[in-house]
């Protein structure tokens, strides 16, 4: 087999994320043709078919799929290559940073991590994809080459092929219309991201759950439609961040669960720098007071219950 070249890489992602020959060549400036002939010879040398044709465009293969997120990955790493060489001579680290994060994540866990992220490298431009956590979620993105890293709900290792590590561990409250005078006798209130496996067991041991009959699209809409008296909702406490003055809060005593929130990147992507700039931030944030009161206010704002106001790990 011959080496690929950057360009025939370059083509490769273009036509798996354009969906086809003709968008692939407006994206890189060329004609549907020559896009065409360079995935056929692209296919010679893998000796894989990439891509099914026909009237609906171009799909990738899962072959496809595999190449295209290797092709991501390696080109990322060229842009880094370049990117902390240019660095190494200015002492000044520049470009891209692309994240992805669910999104409590993205709306409260991220904004005090970039802001301090921005101070120490003013250089690097964050791009910040929210992600729905469902399946492989933001990992998924990381593994596809879309992202440099990924805030993911860890329960153990990462996934295969990944490396991360654990944030923070979030506990999981009651939230309630404020005042409710039996708020367990309420309809649940869930959205599709909640009780993953880390909560699966606990919450089949709660024979005060109801089965949900109010599904919302996110955590958000969820709050709202508590807030509103549709009913009451368990969540982690990054949801809670904000909470309007309409909900309560209420702790869910020593038994409660709790999500794992960490990081996740690729194992070439850990060593680079604005990568590991990033990670060291979060750390930080997640040792010290700014992330616990992310974390800790969350249920003090606009809660008459008991507060959210621990974690398993001592800060």
């Amino acid at each position: 087999m011959t080496d690929l070249a950057p360009q025939e890489l370059r083509i490769l992602v273009a036509v798996a994320d354009e969906g086809g020959f003709s968008a692939a060549g407006t994206r890189l400036g060329t004609t549907q043709s020559a896009v065409s002939h360079a995935v056929r010879g692209i296919e010679r040398k893998l000796g894989a078919v990439l891509f099914e044709r026909g009237r609906f465009g171009a799909r990738p293969t899962p072959a496809g799929e595999r190449a295209a997120a290797h092709a991501r990955r390696v080109l990322r790493m060229l842009a880094v290559l370049a990117a902390e060489v240019r660095a190494s001579e200015s002492g000044r680290l520049t470009g891209p940073l692309r994240v992805a994060a669910f999104r409590s994540a993205a709306l409260y866990l991220l904004p005090p991590a970039l802001e301090r992220l921005a101070a120490q490298h003013p250089g690097i431009e964050v791009e910040v994809t929210v992600v729905r956590e469902l399946g492989a979620g933001t990992a998924a993105e990381v593994a596809a080459g879309r992202a440099d890293l990924g805030i993911a709900a860890l329960t153990g290792a990462p996934p295969s092929g990944l490396v991360g590590g654990l944030l923070l561990e979030e506990p999981y409250a009651l939230v309630h219309p404020a005042g409710h005078p039996d708020p367990r006798g309420l309809p649940l209130v869930d959205w599709a991201e909640n009780c993953g496996s880390h909560t699966r067991d606990w919450w089949a041991a709660q024979d005060w759950l109801p089965p949900a009959t109010v599904r919302a699209e996110d955590d958000g809409a969820v709050l709202s439609m508590v807030g509103s008296g549709l009913g009451m909702a368990v969540m982690p406490a990054l949801s809670l961040t904000g909470a309007p003055p309409s909900v309560e809060i209420t702790e869910l005593g020593p038994d409660r669960p709790y999500r794992g929130v960490g990081y996740v990147t690729t194992p070439e992507l850990a060593t680079t720098d604005a990568v590991r700039a990033l990670i060291r931030v979060l750390r930080s944030l997640g040792r010290g007071p700014a992330l616990t009161r992310t974390r800790v206010g969350a249920a003090q704002s606009g809660s008459r219950g008991s507060a959210v106001s621990d974690s398993r790990k001592s800060e």
